[in-house]
């Protein structure tokens, strides 16, 4: 987890200083420091080539690249008192200035482009129908506050059509699209569910990011017999499917979640089928109400669907996922300032950035797929948090030029420096925040 976190933040910081080092280079502009990470009182490593000291920093929150001639984070006013010099960034036109400050965003919205779509080229897409999942939903705790019931199949979400058995699209359309209404198909019949504001504070609290609000209702077939359990000692088989619970119908592995409980350390009459016939036998369940097994899941039982992408439609899949993607964050932004989400709970620094990378089925396992994808995804918010008009970062600097741009008149130095100081003070107000958010969940 943590050898995955920060190899993407290297290859995220390094390219988004590169999208800033290479266009001042080609127009001619010094670049005295290209350091990735932060380097306040001492650095891991550096080496100086030509003008450039190239280096590595020991605080892993981002990096820098410091470009002669302009007011930034570094506060180099002696610098900024002398002449203009012909190789300074202020001495530059304001056209080359705006390229070589929205050079960083551009390579972060391009890479997350291009890794939504090698992830389509090489692995494609692989997902279960709601049409194929036949049994329709198992409720989660988080479900049962919508008005879900375990049968249920979903049919569209505030007007959009559920074409994939997918709960975090559900989730999505309820918490960024504030869908309010929920069209499920239960005994035949379209059933209309309302969802209420306080529902969807649940759903978008932290506590709940990793719960679900269904899965797929699935029988209850063996898989795998833990050795010396109730199960093992009853002579149950790999491949049994269990039906029944005493005198309740099993037929779903959320119906045996649901009975089984009652029963901790009684003895019941189990009904399962082996081969095509039917069998029952007398066990005692241990302490906690298990026989101990471990049942199949989905794919012995529902067939995925899988797309297959050539080159350019992998392409245009990536664009799309990504302004997609883009999209959201931003619905989500707004919903923060306007009050609708919680800035606590949807606001995560290093820790739970982190976090993120761990392989829930496997967390000793270095998974490619969910590497490459979430890495996009953090290249596209990078790219986006860059861009807010906030002095002291990419969009700050944008902002400032834009005005020079269409008035004609370059703001005063001491406008500027007082400006980043301003902002500067914001983001190191915003990161203790982030911090001690972090710590504080990491420790709930």
């Amino acid at each position: 987890m943590i050898g995955q976190f920060v190899l993407s933040l290297s290859i995220l910081i390094t390219l988004h200083e590169c999208g800033h080092f290479f266009p001042a280079r080609w127009f001619k502009t010094r670049v005295e420091k290209f350091y990735l990470f932060f380097d306040p009182w001492f650095s891991l490593f550096k080496m100086k080539k030509g003008e450039t000291e190239y280096g590595i920093g020991w605080l892993p929150l981002g990096g820098y690249v410091k470009i002669s001639g302009m007011i930034d984070e570094s506060f180099d006013k002696e610098q900024m008192e002398g002449p203009p010099q012909s190789w300074e960034f202020r001495s530059k036109p304001a056209w080359q200035r705006l390229i070589i400050m929205l050079g960083g965003v551009t390579i972060n919205f391009i890479l997350g482009i291009l890794l939504f779509s090698m992830i389509l080229f090489h692995w494609g897409e692989q997902y279960l129908s709601n049409e194929n999942a036949a049994n329709g939903i198992a409720v989660e705790e988080l479900g049962t506050q919508i008005g879900l019931e375990n049968g249920d199949k979903i049919i569209s979400v505030g007007g959009v059509a559920m074409d994939k058995f997918d709960p975090s699209a559900v989730s999505k359309e309820i918490i960024i699209n504030e869908a309010r209404i929920v069209i499920v198909e239960r005994d035949g019949e379209q059933v209309a569910l309302n969802v209420h504001e306080e529902v969807v504070r649940t759903l978008s609290s932290f506590d709940n990011k990793d719960k679900s609000l269904f899965s797929v209702r699935l029988p209850v077939t063996i898989a795998r017999i833990e050795k010396g359990f109730p199960a093992d000692l009853a002579g149950l088989k790999v491949e049994d499917q269990i039906i029944s619970v005493n005198e309740h119908q099993t037929l779903f592995y959320d119906q045996y979640a649901q009975v089984t409980p009652r029963y901790k350390s009684q003895e019941v009459d189990i009904g399962y089928i082996r081969d095509g016939e039917t069998f029952s036998v007398t066990v005692t369940l241990d302490t906690a109400g298990r026989l101990g097994f471990n049942p199949y899941g989905g794919a012995k039982y529902y067939e995925l669907s899988e797309r297959k992408y050539a080159f350019g439609p992998a392409l245009i899949g990536g664009w799309n996922k990504s302004w997609g993607f883009l999209g959201d964050q931003i619905k989500a932004f707004s919903q923060m300032f306007a009050g609708k989400l919680s800035f606590t709970d949807s606001v995560g620094g290093p820790i739970a950035i982190a976090q993120m990378f761990k392989d829930p089925t496997n967390p000793n396992r270095w998974n490619w797929r969910q590497f490459w994808n979430l890495t996009a995804m953090l290249s596209i918010i990078l790219g986006f948090m860059n861009l807010l008009p906030i002095p002291a970062l990419d969009g700050g600097h944008v902002m400032f030029l834009l005005y020079e741009v269409a008035s004609g008149r370059k703001p005063s130095d001491k406008i500027l420096e007082y400006a980043t100081i301003a902002g500067f003070i914001i983001l190191v107000i915003f990161m203790i925040f982030v911090f001690g958010n972090d710590i504080a969940r990491f420790f709930r």
